[in-house]
């Protein structure tokens, strides 16, 4: 069973995007609310946002999966992320809207969990291992850029409109300061979006589990404003205002290869 697809390019750029799944087992989509079932907290097209990276020579993994069978971007015993905050977790019982994501009594047994980990969390997971470290092997570093999106207002996560770019680099940690500070003067530079470095959105588990900046692993989360590419209401891809979010995207990678 394919549960991911992997593009191996030739630059030591891998990008992750572990919420742009969008299909579910038949058997888990009957257990689910009507509601859930159009997997609503999916990272919506960022698939066909960062399709021109492989031009740039970027690998790209891509699940085939919704996060609501598993979140690959949630440690495997579940510790949460944001500590005092909302959040989901790694197998998701709330969407975003605060509603719940299964039919009463429908929820995941401990046992379920355990199953969907081993079907979809630890192949991903596998693989983005043995990629970084081919990516390593050959050019001595790597830069791991996790992909993502999420509509502008999300009350149940955070308070008022969230900036439309949002960089996460768990505070530094999971990145040189160089690499940092290169990322923000791109996003400076630019009048169109407004932006914010280590925000409500610092980084989930993929950027903090595997960036290794001793050894030449550095890891960067960018959460994007989704109506800044797409509707938020009926999940239609908008290509004319697409096409200036990826443009800045396309900075933003570019100058991390730099």
């Amino acid at each position: 069973m394919e549960t991911y697809t992997l593009h191996r390019g030739t630059a030591p750029l891998f990008i992750s995007l572990p919420h742009n799944g969008t299909r579910l087992p038949a058997e888990l989509a009957a257990r689910m609310a009507p509601d859930a079932q159009r997997v609503p907290d999916t990272d919506w097209h960022v698939e066909r946002l960062y399709a021109f990276a492989r031009d740039i020579g970027a690998s790209i993994i891509v699940p085939v999966y919704s996060r609501y069978a598993v979140d690959l971007n949630r440690p495997e015993d579940d510790v949460s992320l944001y500590p005092g905050q909302n959040t989901t977790g790694l197998c998701p019982i709330v969407q975003f809207s605060g509603q719940p994501v299964y039919l009463p009594g429908q929820e995941p047994a401990p046992e379920d969990i355990a199953a969907r980990v081993d079907r979809y969390w630890r192949p991903y997971h596998r693989a983005l291992r043995e990629e970084i470290e081919r990516i390593r092997a050959e050019h001595g570093r790597v830069v791991l850029w996790e992909g993502h999106s999420i509509r502008s207002v999300v009350p149940f996560l955070f308070d008022g409109r969230l900036p439309d770019f949002n960089l996460g680099t768990a505070g530094g940690a999971s990145c040189t300061p160089a690499l940092q500070q290169a990322l923000v003067d791109v996003l400076e530079s630019q009048r169109d979006f407004s932006f914010v470095a280590n925000g409500r959105f610092r980084g989930g588990y993929i950027t903090r589990h595997y960036s290794d900046v001793p050894n030449g692993v550095q890891a960067v989360q960018l959460e994007l404003a989704q109506l800044n590419y797409m509707d938020e209401d009926s999940f239609a891809y908008l290509p004319e205002r697409a096409v200036r979010t990826q443009a800045l995207i396309r900075r933003l990678l570019e100058c991390t290869l730099a």
